[in-house]
């Protein structure tokens, strides 16, 4: 079209021509004639009507009416098939769509082994909930870690539950110090420890 359009203007401004008298002896609005010489193709009037404007003018203008029209049809279908690569380009094809499918499911299979890995090497979280007072002669001492973890206090090995909280009765003397020690161990064997000494009464 960028041909068509550069011959049809250039030879009318050689001949002098104005837009408005070719409009009247042609009878062809000019807002027709505008928008073919400024290739604005969403202003082109519809077909048949647009290739007998090209046709009509280049004979107007003393050119080859049917070769122009050839050249107005080449350029006119590149410029189509050019608008379609460009959707074609942007469309969701099953094929970009398999793609995307496939990248989304190996970032998310990276994420979870990153996560695991991580989650198997880090220390176990432990929270110990360590009483205020201690009234009497023994005391149940409770905390939560991570249900795959073992617990120790002060070495003895204490049962887990499905959700990580543990619990020990804890035997005192009175009128002393006691000291604390849990000891919370993952399967990979990376520890977490919280000590604490208890007074009693």
């Amino acid at each position: 079209m960028l041909r068509t359009s550069s011959i049809l203007k250039n030879t009318r401004l050689d001949k002098e021509y104005d837009l408005l008298d070719v409009s009247k002896k042609l009878k062809i609005p000019v807002k027709y004639l505008i928008a073919i010489e400024d290739e604005e193709v969403k202003c082109f009037p519809q077909e048949p009507y647009c290739s007998l404007i090209i046709k009509d003018y280049a004979d107007y203008l003393g050119l080859n009416g049917q070769e122009m029209l050839s050249f107005f049809r080449r350029d006119f279908e590149q410029n189509k098939k050019n608008k379609s690569l460009k959707k074609e380009n942007l469309s969701f094809t099953p094929q970009f769509t398999f793609s995307i499918l496939i990248g989304l499911i190996l970032v998310s299979f990276i994420f979870y082994l990153t996560s695991e890995y991580l989650k198997f090497n880090r220390p176990p979280k432990l929270k110990v909930n360590w009483p205020e007072n201690i009234a009497n002669n023994s005391f149940d001492l409770s905390g939560i870690t991570d249900p795959d973890s073992t617990i120790r206090i002060n070495q003895d090995l204490i049962i887990v539950d499905d959700k990580g909280n543990f619990q020990k009765k804890i035997q005192a003397s009175s009128g002393g110090e006691l000291k604390i020690t849990v000891e919370s161990k993952s399967p990979s064997g990376k520890t977490t420890v919280e000590e604490k000494v208890l007074k009693t009464n």
